[in-house]
């Protein structure tokens, strides 16, 4: 039976939630508390909005580091190991889905259909990506509130 696949409107959540603990944006999934809050009650097409947002701010962050060469073969392995990620995504994003479930786990990333455009170190991308995820997230959040006031 194939796996259901995420659409582009399809939650962003990762089940580590720290909005919960006064954070104004999520160290999981980087949407705001309010759109965390809000989210059942958004659209399909609100819900859209912030998902393009979030993959905007991942591409602007991996295209550098990272080539996708084959997707087909990327999503089968993803799909296979279970590591849970959007499909109606840019594939490019998928690749913080599975830094964010290997850890610091070497990677053969050859085997997913991905070629590093720089060295990396396997023990700290996941962290230096995510870190700067959530610094565009909160900069993004920064700049969405003082509009607001």
């Amino acid at each position: 039976m194939p796996k259901l696949q995420k659409k582009r409107s399809s939650t962003p959540c990762l089940g580590i939630c720290s909005t919960t603990f006064g954070d104004e944006v999520c160290k999981g999934c980087k949407r705001f508390a309010h759109e965390i809050v809000s989210w059942t009650k958004y659209s399909e097409e609100e819900r859209e909005i912030v998902n393009n947002r979030l993959e905007e701010f991942k591409i602007k962050i991996l295209k550098h580091r990272f080539k996708i060469t084959d997707k087909e073969l990327f999503s089968n392995n993803l799909d296979q190991m279970g590591i849970n990620f959007n499909h109606s995504l840019d594939p490019l994003t998928w690749i913080f889905d599975l830094f964010r479930a290997t850890g610091s786990q070497a990677i053969e990333l050859e085997r997913f259909g991905i070629e590093s455009l720089e060295y990396f170190d396997p023990k700290t991308i996941r962290d230096i990506i995510n870190k700067e995820l959530l610094d565009l997230s909160e900069a993004h959040h920064e700049r969405y509130f003082k509009k607001a006031n």
